[in-house]
């Protein structure tokens, strides 16, 4: 259950930041014995993987605070994000050993197409919220909420590894706020449908 946790975990946080749990499995990996990748996963603990990784992280962080240039990002990052969350499911071995299925075990794939939808889930929150916050704030929200979005990434990583149990909570918050999100959504495209709308003669 706790592997689970952690792939669950790690692929949300993948969602928020492709780089970032991707950079944090692997200086784990060379530095504690917290993370052991799988075989066919030691590329990820190569200290010159994870240098791109970093400068990549680096672009990311930049292009994202940015109105309007975010937003194209995130097109960009629909590829990137989802295939950084099957990775770090998978090299964590979380699907391996989801509730020790055999199943899983012999069927690799699975545990990256679950990876897949977890972060694919989260970004699509995530590009969802981000046109709303900077249209309702004139651009001046876009910073903030990309470092809150980036530490939020930190912040899920290291508690899918090193306190898994508390992913469920995360899951349950990051749920409410998914509703919440999508009603704001709602409510801003039929605000903006109205105020396009043609007006009748004589108002």
């Amino acid at each position: 259950m706790f592997a689970a946790l952690t792939g669950l975990g790690l692929s949300t946080a993948a969602g928020l930041n492709a780089y970032i749990p991707l950079l944090i499995v692997g200086v784990l990996a060379n530095l504690t014995d917290k993370v052991k990748l799988p075989d066919g996963y030691a590329w990820l603990s190569n200290w010159g993987v994870l240098a791109v990784i970093a400068v990549l992280l680096v672009a990311e962080m930049v292009l994202d605070k940015v109105p309007a240039v975010d937003s194209v990002n995130d097109t960009i990052q629909t590829v990137v994000r989802p295939a950084a969350g099957g990775v770090v499911f998978s090299a964590t071995n979380a699907a391996a050993a989801f509730e020790h299925s055999t199943w899983m075990t012999q069927n690799p794939w699975a545990g990256w197409l679950l990876g897949i939808v977890v972060a694919l889930l989260v970004h699509a929150l995530k590009a969802t919220a981000r046109p709303v916050i900077n249209v309702s704030t004139a651009g001046v929200g876009a910073p903030v909420v990309s470092t809150v979005e980036d530490v939020g990434s930190a912040g899920v990583s290291l508690i899918a590894i090193f306190l898994p149990l508390l992913i469920i909570v995360v899951l349950i918050v990051l749920a409410v706020f998914a509703w919440w999100v999508l009603r704001k959504a709602r409510r801003f495209r039929a605000s903006r449908r109205a105020s396009r709308a043609p007006r009748p003669p004589g108002r």
